[in-house]
Order: C-alpha cells, then structure tokens, then sequence
C-alpha cells in the first residue's frame, strides 16, 4: 500500500530536480519520516548513516507513437488523462486519469515534530539498517504518480499524472514518474520552482488485477479499469484509477462509456455494447497524499539535523 512517505520521496526528489540536488534516497525518507512522526522510536549506537545504493537503470516504457520527452531518467509519458490514444494489445502503455479529491491531514504537534540532535543521534545502527535494506521482488509495483493544485480555498485541480502497468522498484519507479508526471505531461506545461508550494502529491500503488467476467463485473470506489476493444480494425486501450468514478458521480456504463471515449472510442453511447472484442481488466489501488506543506516541515527538520 503507499504510504505519506512515498509522496514525501516523490515530492524530494521533484524538489531535487528543481533545484539541481542530489536527493535522498527512498529508503533514507522512509528511515527519517518515520523517525519524525514518531520521535519514541529510539535506539542505540552510533547516529545513523543514511548511505545510497548504487541505481540501476530502469527501462524506459514507451506508449504507442509517442517519444521521449528528453529529460534524462524519465521514462516516456505512459498516461494522457482525458486525452485519447490509440495503443495496440501488446502495448504495456494506456493512459490514465486521476481526480483530485479532497485530503484531511493529521496535524500533529509541533512537540511531537521536533526532537534533538542528540535524541535522532540515538537511533543509531538500527535505523542505519533499516536504511539501507535490500527490496524483495514483492515490493516491486504498478503505479501512478498524481500532481495537483491547492488554492488557498482548498479547492484542487489536477497538475499532471502519469503512471505504469509494469511493476516498478519502488526507489527507481517513484522517482521517474515523479518527474515524469511533473514535466511530461502533454496536457500542461512542466511544473516550476515556482509552483512547489502549491503542489500535492499522491501516490497510487496498483494491486490485484483481475479480468471481469463483463465490463459490469467491478465495485464503483474499489476497482480501477483497465479496457481494451477494436475499433475500426484498430485496438484502443484507456485506464481510470479506482477513485475516479466515484469522484466524478457516475455509474457503472457512464465509467466504461466514458473509458472508451477517452480511448478513441466515437461512436454513439447507445451502442458501446456492439464494440468489438471489449476486455475489461479490474484492479485495486488506495491513493495516498500529503501537501507540499507537510514536506517542507519534514525537510526542514531533516535539515536541521544535519543528515540531508
């Protein structure tokens, strides 16, 4: 499941970009995000070593007909929310929307925020382990990351979001797409410095895929889509995460009518039934988010303790 950290990782490592830094890894994040939302967990030592393993390339996973963007380390834009592309059935690539519901944060306390250097020296090698422990294939996931807007009334608008069907190392996977969704989406121009105090990030980590029994076999608010069908001998395919149905209020047949719209689809909505060969995959997947507020607090503590 994703987790504020990964969104904390995502939005250090579109900072870094920005600013032309080196940024901390996704295990370091997680070490000292935990550690400042939960200052009792203390241990031992010598103050902890947050060191980096060497990154492996990640192959790049190119929709149909479309390039890289030329930025280095981001792979080809995989999602064009509410932009229809045709892609063919051994493409891994389908683009994607994401809605941009409204986030309650838990404050905490500015007590429970800040600790002393000398009580974060305290974790010691635990924490230096826990840092620097190797990634199971198991933690490898599908995912998509989500850029949006917050206006001072709160309200939300999307930024960008751009994800994959191929699992992904998390570290490598949440990084690229980061950037990805941040500077390659076609629909908007790439986010600025500028704009960092304004952005919430959220993360989606796909699970359970499964092929419907029909386009109707799936839970409004639990199931994400994934279709594909032949339209004038040509194969279309299109995805909505699982919050998008419920966010927007439809049912069932106006989400797949809106799906195969949105892949190319123009026929009349009346007849979406007489479209050829429609495969409808399911899969489940919580977005998790957290506002650039909340990382600026984290990182400026993190700063303050010297280990950035």
């Amino acid at each position: 499941m994703a987790s504020q950290a990964h969104c904390a990782y995502c939005f250090e490592c579109l900072s870094a970009s920005l600013e032309k830094r080196q940024p901390l890894s996704l295990r370091q994040v997680e070490v000292l995000w935990k550690k400042y939302n939960d200052p009792s967990e203390n241990g031992d030592g010598d103050p902890p070593v947050l060191e980096d393993d060497d990154d492996e390339d990640v192959e790049d996973i190119t929709e149909a007909h479309e390039e890289n963007s030329g930025n280095s380390y981001r792979p080809a834009a995989i999602s064009r929310l509410l932009a229809p592309s045709p892609s063919t059935a051994s493409s891994s690539s389908v683009p994607s929307t994401s809605s941009t519901p409204s986030i309650t944060s838990e404050a905490s306390s500015a007590t429970s925020k800040s600790s002393s250097r000398s009580s974060f020296f305290s974790l010691g090698r635990r924490l230096k382990k826990e840092a620097n422990v190797k990634r199971s294939a198991t933690d490898d996931h599908p995912l998509f990351v989500t850029w949006n807007t917050v206006s001072r009334s709160g309200s939300r608008s999307l930024r960008g979001c751009i994800g994959t069907f191929e699992a992904q190392d998390l570290d490598d996977g949440l990084r690229s797409y980061a950037l990805t969704s941040a500077f390659d989406d076609t629909r908007f121009l790439p986010i600025t410095l500028r704009e960092l105090p304004s952005l919430e990030c959220g993360v989606t980590l796909l699970t359970n895929f499964e092929n419907a029994a029909d386009p109707m076999d799936w839970e409004l608010g639990k199931h994400g889509l994934r279709i594909s069908f032949t339209y004038h001998s040509r194969r279309y395919g299109s995805t909505y995460l699982p919050d998008v149905a419920r966010e927007q209020g439809w049912t069932k047949e106006e989400t797949v009518i809106s799906l195969m719209r949105k892949a190319g689809w123009s026929g009349r909505k009346e007849d979406w039934r007489k479209v050829g060969d429609l495969n409808v995959i399911r899969y489940q997947g919580h977005q998790v988010r957290i506002e650039h507020r909340e990382w600026r607090e984290w990182r400026d503590w993190v700063d303050e303790q010297g280990l950035d």
